[in-house]
Formats: structure tokens, C-alpha cells, sequence
């Protein structure tokens, strides 16, 4: 059945925190920062392209075949009736798509990407009826994929070079290949309620987690190419602020299949307006955004200085570590590192110096060892541990999630951090769920949400702006903290803006962006923690990363 309602999620106060004192966060040079919650450090880490069931749509229930890693529930872990996915939904079974969802094997760990266009998603929602993944998820040039397969039967992706199967997208793994994400979801907790702000690409995913705001695109009408309308982000253009963009040089690009074609390297654009950097630099708290491939070439000739960092995803598609599409600062004058400049010092990383709170992943942990750990962080995997189709998968993804985790709870500052494993897209994979409607638009070339060319729920005032259809696809959001609530799952709709909102409300006294940013509609993950006195600190997990089994 079509949904039409609009969903609006007012501003709630943070929960569970009427017991507990504020506490204040002292920086490496002396700034300090009171924060509503114990929370003192949060820690983002932001992956790609990933839907809710595709990782957890069988949760807890795995296959169990031999020679896998072995996932077996807690006798505690009672969400075989309190999460929403394809087994309690019966859409494991009963599905309205032409090929029902299938479990995607171990060894299946690296398959094609999708179609996940800002448009194409709206089609494959179909207005509620969710019955159209496999006819709208059809190759487009812009991925440089190869050639789509003579039939959608489900089949073996053990190479993303052999075809492009469109019944891949009913795919799903479970314990037995996202074992770490399955414990940390029974250890820590979990939301089954998490959307995309907007439907498409990872650009805008990467645009709403600073700012929650992809309008304000210069130039803001690139339509012919589909990254922008009506001045907003709808694709991947560039950041023009950014002298590793593709669009500025034409070495960089390592093809996706085979050679690019021409002209196909995107426009760079700028974003007008604020982001959460700046409201962290007005009020002095320390922050940064930490990619993989992030600090240049010292040793190259070349006069942009970019890395040559790649890795191989063991199916030869070769790719750098860093995109700059995928680093939502760059494209804001006010918090951008075009040079890709070092910290001045190891005490002003997550201060304000030439480096402008971008850095390479490096200097996270050049920080957090020297106890300069800033108070909100975001790190960035290398390309090909960003669980990224076609040149990621979930076992590359767990290499980095588990290695980072394990350090992270090695920390003295672990007992007041807080860690958010969280998605910028969903890829198109399948998900059973129709997101709420909580913004609407209607451009006649872009939205399709509801059968036909230009509509995305009904007509919005003038003021609000167009190409922001949402919420889109149901993402995975795991809150991995002392403070969490053990094997919990979190039912509140929340969003990609949800995250901006619990930084808001921890450090910055519940300050908004403004202009119609949808942090001011987010519902909040503060229920996700539980901040009262008599609160047990979850004890630590770690993993072994190659299984995703605790290590005994």
C-alpha cells in the first residue's frame, strides 16, 4: 500500500540523562567543553553502501554451514521477535519482487554494485509496494560495469568482472560473514529504525551526516549529468575545494571495470551554508575528519600532490584509498583542506591550524595515543574496507571495523567514548521496509517515488527545497559505547541527521543548522545509551577480524 503521510519528528530532549552530571572534556592546550551526557568523545565511523536485511535480515538466525565462523545467540538475545527484518516480517518467503531474497554465501563476499540513483531508488520503492528492486536496478553507465547477464536467476558473484546480475540485489549475508557486526549487535546495541536522510548516491549520504543539508549546490544545476537540481546535490559531483578531486586532474582515476570513458570524470561543486564543523569551531570543541589515503605523495612529480595509496579487493579492481567525493568538508570553504596540508603539531589535531580539521587516518591515532583524542571524530576506511560493492565486501570491511574497534577499546579515554558504525547508502540493496515521509519534492525529472515522474509525496511550501525525497533506504546503526544497552534494539525513526542532532545536544546546548536542515526533524539516538548512575558499564569485546569471533 502507497504511503503518503508525512512524518514530521519533533525536537525531543536527551533521555536517560536526568541522573547523570554533566561532564566536562579538557583538551590537549586547555579549551574545555561541558557536555550533557558522560559522552566526552564520539567517534564516527561512516561506511558505504549497505541496506539494514542485506547485513541483518536474518538476525540472529545464521546458516551455520561447515567451515564457517559459527554464530550462535546469546540465550539472553531475545530480538527473534523484537527486530523488524525478513524473517519477522515473512517477506524472506512471501515477497512481492520477482526473485526472493537469497543468502549470499561467504565466499560471495565481493559481488557488483547496484543501482542506487537518487531516481532509481524512488522506483524501486514503487510507492510502498516494494516490488520493483530487480526491473529498476539496471546498469548505468556511470558505473562502468560490465555487461548484464541473459538471466536474473540468482547465481554465484564470485567475480564482478564475469556479468551484471540485477537479481543480486535481493542478496543478503548473515552471521556467518558479518559475524563482528552480529556480535557487536548482541554485546552493544542496535536500531532497526535508521534511515538515509535522502534517497541516492553516497555524496549526499556523506553531505546530510555534516549538515543535513544537500541544498545550496553551486553550480546548482548540473541535470544533464544528474548531480545537481534546483542547487541540490541528487549524484557524486566533486568538491571543488579539494586538489585530489577527479575533476581537477586526469591521472588519478584508477577505471572501476575498464578504461573510463570520456568526459566522465564529475564536476566539482561548492556548498554554501554551515556544517557541524562550524558549529563545533564557534564554540571551541575539538573535532576532525580522518580519511585513508588522506596525506599526499611526499615523493611525486606530479603538481597535485595527491596519494598514490590503491589496494587490490582480491578480484583485481584496483582502487586509492581516498575519493574525494566521499570527504564532506571539502566542499565548504569554511572547513576545507584543499592542499591536503599536515597538522602543524600533534596538539592541534582537532584544533584549528592550516590542516582545518582534515586529516588523514593516520593522525587519528597519532592523536589518540598521545592523548589528544578530539572530542568528535570521523574516520573513513580506506576504499576498499568501505564495504563498498564492486570493490569492497563485508570480509575487507570487518578487517578494518574489528582493528580499529579493538584499539579504540584500548584507550584510557574508552570509558567516556562512544563509537557509531553507521552507512552513507544503502547501494539499492533490498530492505522490506518503506521509509516514513518526512520530506517531500516534486521535480518532474528527478522524483518517482510514487509511480510517476515528479512526485515525492505531496506539494511542500516554496520555501522548502526540492530534490530531498526522504527519508530514503533503512540503514544499519550500531552504537558500540560503555553506555550502551546491552543486546538493545532501538526502535525510534532516526536518520543520518540524527547524528548531528546527538552532537547538538551534547556539546552545543541543542544548537540547530538552520535553513531547513533536517537535524531539526531528527529523531534522536539517545535512547540507544543509557546514562543513569546505576548503569553497568558494558563490558569490552574484542574480535578476531578475519572470523568476527571474540577472541578468548
Amino acid at each position: 500500500m502507497a504511503i503518503s503521510l508525512i512524518i514530521v519528528l519533533s525536537y525531543m530532549p536527551l533521555s536517560s540523562v536526568t541522573e547523570a552530571a554533566a561532564a566536562t572534556t579538557t583538551t590537549a592546550i586547555g579549551t574545555s567543553a561541558t557536555t550533557m551526557t558522560p559522552i566526552k568523545h564520539l567517534i564516527v565511523i561512516f561506511q558505504e553502501n549497505i541496506s539494514f536485511d542485506h547485513y541483518f535480515g536474518t538476525y540472529p538466525h545464521a546458516a551455520n554451514p561447515d567451515g564457517q565462523p559459527n554464530f550462535i545467540a546469546s540465550a539472553n538475545n531475545n530480538t527473534s521477535v523484537d527486530i523488524d527484518n525478513l524473517i519477522t516480517s515473512s517477506r524472506l518467503s512471501d515477497n512481492p519482487n520477482l526473485v526472493k531474497p537469497f543468502r549470499l554465501d561467504r565466499p560471495q563476499a565481493v559481488t557488483n554494485d547496484n543501482n542506487h540513483t537518487y531516481t532509481g531508488e524512488q522506483k524501486k520503492y514503487d510507492g510502498g509496494k516494494m516490488d520493483r528492486f530487480i526491473q529498476e536496478n539496471k546498469v548505468t553507465p556511470n558505473y562502468l560495469a560490465p555487461a548484464q547477464c541473459t538471466n536474473i536467476e540468482p547465481g554465484l558473484y564470485q567475480n564482478p568482472r564475469a556479468c551484471f546480475n540485477p537479481a543480486q540485489v535481493m542478496g543478503y549475508y548473515d552471521g556467518n560473514t558479518v559475524t563482528a557486526l552480529w556480535n557487536y549487535a548482541q554485546h552493544f546495541d542496535m536500531s532497526d529504525s535508521y534511515y538515509q536522510t535522502n534517497y541516492g548516491h553516497s555524496t549526499p549520504g556523506h553531505i546530510n551526516l555534516v549538515s543535513g543539508q544537500t541544498h545550496g549546490a553551486i553550480p546548482g544545476n548540473l541535470t544533464k549529468q544528474a548531480y545537481t537540481s534546483q542547487g541540490t546535490i541528487i549524484g557524486n559531483p566533486d568538491p571543488i575545494y579539494d586538489d585530489c578531486s577527479l575533476s581537477a586532474q586526469d591521472t588519478f582515476f584508477v577505471p572501476y571495470f575498464k578504461d573510463p570513458l570520456p568526459n566522465a570524470f564529475p564536476p566539482a561543486i561548492e556548498m554554501t551554508g554551515k556544517n557541524i564543523g562550524d558549529l563545533l569551531n564557534a564554540k571551541k570543541i575539538t573535532w576532525g575528519w580522518f580519511s585513508a589515503g588522506f596525506k599526499p605523495t611526499q615523493d611525486t612529480k606530479s603538481l597535485i600532490n595527491c596519494s598514490s595509496v590503491m589496494h587490490d579487493n582480491g578480484y583485481g579492481v584496483k582502487t586509492h584509498d581516498y575519493y574525494a567525493n566521499i570527504e564532506p568538508f571539502q566542499y565548504y570553504k569554511s572547513t576545507a583542506n584543499p592542499h591536503h596540508l599536515a597538522p602543524t603539531s600533534l596538539t592541534m589535531i582537532g584544533h584549528t591550524d592550516h590542516a582545518n580539521h582534515q586529516y588523514d587516518l593516520s593522525d587519528f591515532w597519532a592523536a589518540a595515543e598521545a592523548s589528544n583524542l578530539p572530542a568528535v571524530s570521523f574516520l573513513k576506511a580506506p576504499s576498499y574496507q568501505q564495504a563498498h560493492a564492486g570493490y569492497s565486501g563485508p570480509l575487507l570491511e570487518q578487517t578494518f571495523l574489528v582493528d580499529t574497534i579493538n584499539r579504540i577499546q584500548k584507550l584510557p579515554e574508552w570509558n567516556s567514548t562512544a563509537v557509531i558504525i553507521t552507512y552513507d547508502d544503502s547501494d539499492g540493496w533490498y530492505d522490506h521496509v518503506m521509509p516514513p515521509l518526512v520530506s517531500t519534492s516534486s521535480d518532474p525529472i528527478f522524483d518517482a517515488l510514487f509511480g510517476q515522474q515528479g512526485l515525492c509525496g505531496h506539494s511542500q511550501p516554496t520555501d522548502v527545497y526540492q530534490d530531498r525525497c526522504g527519508y530514503g533506504p533503512r540503514l544499519i546503526l550500531l552504537a558500540i559505547s560503555p553506555f550502551s544497552k546491552p543486546n538493545y534494539i532501538d526502535h525510534h525513526i532516526t536518520d543520518q541527521t540524527s547524528i548531528i542532532r546527538f552532537i547538538e545536544d551534547n556539546w552545543l546546548g541543542a544548537q540547530r543548522i538552520g535553513d531547513h536542515s533536517l537535524d531539526a526533524r531528527a529523531g534522536s539516538i539517545a535512547g540507544m545509551f543509557d546514562f543513569n548512575s546505576g548503569h553497568k558499564p558494558v563490558g569490552n569485546l574484542f574480535l578476531d577480524s578475519s572470523t568476527g569471533m571474540p577472541i578468548k
